[in-house]
């Protein structure tokens, strides 16, 4: 049974930093591309960053390319999202996912950017 839970969002000022963390399971976390996502208040869900399984490439949504990096720790069955130089448009619920598989949903995790 897939089950991903994400953690570490909060309330932080513009500027500010935070580490988003994934912790997945019931499927082979090290063969699977792992994406972060991302849905705003009254937006559609979207694709922020997604880091490979092997080659450990990274790809990011232009509007958080050189403030998020994207990374993972197979032995931890664990992805992560570090987020740099917030903005309040970075405001959401955000949440991780098999890049190429379906399967459900974790509960997210609120990140708030305001002063």
């Amino acid at each position: 049974q897939v089950q991903l839970v994400e953690s570490g969002g909060g309330l932080v000022q513009p500027g500010g930093s935070l580490r988003l963390s994934c912790v997945a399971s019931g499927f082979s976390f090290s063969s699977a591309a792992m994406s972060w996502y991302r849905q705003a208040p009254g937006k559609e869900r979207e694709l922020v960053a997604t880091i490979t399984s092997v080659a450990r490439s990274t790809n990011y949504a232009d509007s958080v390319k050189g403030r998020f990096i994207i990374s993972r720790d197979n032995a931890k069955n664990t992805v992560y999202l570090h987020m740099n130089s917030l903005k309040p448009e970075d405001t959401a619920v955000y949440y991780c996912q098999r890049r190429y598989a379906s399967g459900p949903w974790g509960r997210g995790t609120q990140v708030t950017v305001a002063s």
